[in-house]
């Protein structure tokens, strides 16, 4: 049985967790998994999956939330955050994948959005799909096409309050820091308010030298097959944060990043997508004028508690993927090993 790393003793920094240390503490928010495992020949091992995040339990194209993104190195293949970018909201899910998958994600996302709400492309606007990638194609034989567009869907309905972390969804082929890596999230509470600040990763990045959580020399590994990697954050709240203070947020979680010793290789896509479900913004709307909630004041202490929060539970989520993540055999003979937990410090 894989232990988180509060369960070996390991704490992240001084902010309290939500109640289950995931992102979805974060009221209304729900994260689902499609794992793909499978030994079909020896030239097609199937070692991928997908993770959904739904930002409240509403339909997200009705009711959108306030988002943002950050780009820290953008060897990466995302889909949707250009229009992000430009209008400040999400009103989809947030669909995580293979690499060579982006594409088949995003239209099954698509067709099931379509479904759920009859009026886009038809008496209303498009709708706009938020798929990001990391490469699994060390363990993974990504030519295989394992990923079909209705697992899209599936993900989708298959999202609940209880993230399972590792080698699960997207997360089932990924390495991380020469480990086997995948799915992690925690969570932070700030002092005043109480907002939830939640985090969830899909990592695959890094050398084995790199990583700070180990207290001697890592063993001798190979990593000379292993691509550079990504690695995909989500940063969830219920704090009332407008677009530009969530890019603030968004840019936060990259120092979590940092703490765990990445050093943002050439080959390796390293992408923040933050939203808050605060409140929504309604996509049918009578009125010229929105009708703005009250928003955080950015010289508010809170603020700062936010981005605390944001970099504490990013780091932890990243070391929960590691820990979390089982021993998984690949293609090629491959081997992801789960990392020793005797090796760990128990201080950080």
């Amino acid at each position: 049985m894989r232990k988180r790393v509060r369960e070996l003793g390991i704490k992240s920094g001084s902010m309290k967790t939500g109640n289950r240390n995931q992102i979805t503490d974060v009221a209304g928010v729900k994260v689902g998994h499609i794992t793909l495992k499978e030994d079909r020949n020896e030239d097609h091992i199937i070692r991928t999956g997908i993770t959904s995040i739904l930002p409240h339990q509403g339909n997200p194209f009705l009711e959108k939330v306030p988002a943002a993104s950050f780009v820290l190195n953008g060897y990466g293949k995302t889909a949707g955050l250009i229009q992000v970018e430009e209008l400040g909201v999400i009103e989809s899910p947030i669909m995580l994948t293979s690499t060579f998958h982006v594409g088949d994600v995003l239209q099954g996302t698509l067709e099931y959005m379509m479904n759920l709400t009859p009026e886009i492309g038809d008496t209303t606007s498009s709708l706009n799909i938020v798929v990001g990638e990391c490469n699994d194609s060390y363990l993974h034989s990504v030519r295989s096409n394992a990923i079909t567009k209705n697992l899209a869907g599936e993900a989708i309905q298959r999202a609940s309050e209880t993230v399972e972390e590792g080698a699960v969804g997207a997360g089932t082929g990924m390495m991380c820091y020469g480990y086997k890596g995948g799915v992690g999230t925690a969570s932070r509470i700030t002092e005043d308010e109480g907002f939830i600040v939640g985090v969830l990763v899909l990592s695959n990045f890094g050398k084995r030298n790199e990583l700070q959580l180990t207290r001697y020399k890592a063993p001798d590994f190979d990593e000379s097959e292993v691509p550079d990697g990504s690695i995909m954050m989500i940063v969830a709240t219920d704090a009332p944060l407008s677009s530009i203070q969530l890019k603030r947020l968004a840019k936060r979680a990259t120092f979590g990043l940092a703490r765990t010793g990445s050093h943002i290789h050439h080959g390796s896509g390293d992408i923040v997508i933050a939203f808050s479900n605060g409140y929504t913004i309604p996509h049918f709307e009578s009125s010229p004028y929105h009708h703005p909630p009250k928003h955080v004041r950015d010289d508010h202490p809170v603020m700062n508690q936010l981005f605390q929060g944001a970099i504490e539970a990013t780091e932890e989520a990243i070391l929960n993927s590691l820990t979390m993540s089982q021993t998984t055999t690949g293609r090629k003979g491959r081997i992801g090993e789960g990392i020793p937990y005797e090796w760990l410090k128990h201080e950080i």
